[in-house]
């Protein structure tokens, strides 16, 4: 009987990912990215027409202003930036304060159709077209 050394047991010991294991991670994360970004751009949308209505805000205010020292409501937005009478701007921030979010100019209408006279009209629309402004619902 011949008698034939035996060699140790060999252990299989894995040291890294396959490809495919490599690959279905990717995917994954892929995958949860693009549902995660829906959501951010939703959330980056409503932060515009928030900026929208304080814009809208802001605006109506200084028009009121504007009023109280003139006499009479502006008769474009651009008499907010640089008054008839030299004074001081009633908006800070040059073409930007009267430029929304989506990088439109504000409209604006001194007879105020929409707030029954009370006030002037400043309103802008958003992406899909839908109005923002500055009159009740």
């Amino acid at each position: 009987m011949i008698i034939r050394p035996q060699s140790p047991p060999r252990v299989v010991r894995r040291t890294a990912f396959t490809l495919l294991e490599v690959l279905i991670v990717v995917a994954i994360i892929v995958v949860l990215a693009g549902v995660s970004s829906i959501y951010v751009f939703r959330y980056l949308e409503d932060a515009k027409e928030g900026a929208a209505k304080s814009g809208i805000k802001t605006i109506e205010t200084a028009c009121i202003s504007y009023e109280l020292k003139i006499g009479s409501l502006p008769g474009s937005l651009n008499d907010l930036l640089q008054p008839p009478d030299g004074g001081k701007p009633y908006l800070q921030g040059g073409a930007e304060s009267i430029t929304d979010p989506w990088g439109k100019q504000f409209q604006y209408d001194a007879s105020g159709g929409r707030n029954g006279g009370q006030k002037p009209d400043v309103w802008t629309t958003n992406k899909e077209g839908v109005m923002i402004g500055n009159w009740p619902k």
